[in-house]
């Protein structure tokens, strides 16, 4: 991983807990609503703003949950913040949970990082002992305590909603919104549900001030963003990048050569092509998901599409009707193009169609984007088909 500027060593443990307990609770929203920040996730919902929701809901309990369920296509940032920031993790769901209220904090772990569940518990006894996490922390009178839940393997889970009815045993799919989580959530309580990336900033946040945090980033995206970079460069791995920067810089940072697509985003992303390398990575651009995966010149993206159509089939739940048969349909039409058959422009009109309408009708966010990589790839890359 590329050495980080936000998720470096900042604040001693024990100074920063004591200078955010400092504060009082909705301060801590306010100055987290002041930074900027946004769900690293994908989505890129105010943080600050989902807190201050949470925090004003009425609930006996509240839950503070990390999703790191890092199931998205070429993402692996995430597995390198547990492993290496867990104390950052840790501080930023102990302070979410001062700010909105909240006692328990769950992290929701991906089914294929259990290799790592037994060092990520042995952290947790580890701040227990020291004071950090647990009953009456650095004796604020504060309770906050962390237990771990693994995902069944579901690519659905990953949408807070679906998690949230994976966490209390039913299967994996997501909820009519609203009620958003914030007002009822996990058992019914008010609910905050962020990603690893989005509570590792927070410490930052708490240290520095949100003024320097703004200081990286554009006026719309503040702040840095990891990305998981994989494919045809030279130097693949786990990259931070202000948001704003322009995708050829990037391909120019991991050595990529005679490119012809960049995957921006995850599966359900952007698809770039070539003209289109001068354009920023941020939530006004192209959308800062975790995953970038790039292509040379030698990939037929109908290779390409036929991969990611067949994923968002077998990952759809098949609980709403756009999403169920239109993964289906796309997928076949990709298959029929990829075995060479020419489809007439009807046809691709009528596929186009189906498109937009997952995307405005489907009940997630697995069917809105599932149709993204067949828009793009069509769009920018006619030749391959």
């Amino acid at each position: 991983m590329q050495r980080s500027r936000l998720l470096s060593p900042i604040c001693e443990y024990t100074e920063l807990l004591n200078r955010a307990f400092s504060y009082q609770p909705q301060a801590i929203v306010e100055l987290i609503k002041d930074s900027g920040l946004r769900g690293r996730g994908g989505a890129g919902f105010p943080t600050g703003l989902k807190w201050d929701f949470t925090a004003k809901a009425e609930g006996k309990k509240k839950y503070v949950i990390c999703n790191a369920d890092e199931g998205e296509p070429g993402t692996f940032k995430d597995r390198v913040l547990l492993l290496e920031s867990t104390d950052k993790l840790i501080q930023g769901m102990t302070i979410a949970g001062y700010a909105v209220g909240s006692n328990y904090g769950i992290i929701y772990l991906r089914a294929e990082y259990k290799w790592m569940l037994n060092d990520l518990m042995n952290k947790t006894d580890e701040m227990k002992n020291r004071g950090y996490l647990g009953k009456n922390i650095l004796g604020k009178d504060f309770d906050f305590d962390i237990e771990f839940r693994l995902n069944a393997g579901a690519y659905v889970c990953g949408e807070e909603t679906a998690l949230i009815e994976s966490l209390e045993g039913k299967r994996g799919e997501a909820r009519n919104k609203p009620p958003y989580p914030a007002q009822e959530g996990y058992l019914g309580y008010p609910t905050v549900i962020n990603n690893v990336e989005t509570f590792c900033n927070v410490p930052y946040i708490i240290c520095h001030g949100a003024e320097e945090f703004k200081k990286f980033g554009t006026d719309k995206s503040c702040g840095t963003k990891l990305f998981s970079i994989s494919g045809d460069c030279e130097a693949p791995g786990v990259y931070e990048l202000d948001l704003g920067s322009k995708v050829q810089d990037m391909l120019d940072l991991v050595g990529s050569r005679n490119t012809k697509a960049v995957q921006i985003g995850g599966a359900g992303g952007a698809t770039a092509s070539e003209k289109d390398f001068d354009k920023p990575i941020c939530y006004e651009g192209y959308p800062p998901g975790g995953s970038i995966m790039i292509f040379n010149k030698s990939r037929n993206m109908v290779h390409v599409l036929r991969n990611f159509m067949e994923f968002f089939e077998e990952e759809s739940c098949g609980q709403c009707t756009p999403c169920r048969e239109g993964t289906k349909r796309l997928t076949d039409a990709v298959i029929r193009i990829d075995r060479g058959e020419k489809l007439n422009d009807e046809e691709m009109k009528t596929l186009l169609e189906l498109a937009e309408v997952m995307k405005i009708t489907s009940k997630c966010g697995l069917g809105q984007t599932a149709a993204n990589p067949f828009v793009y790839i069509y769009e920018n890359f006619r030749e391959d088909f």
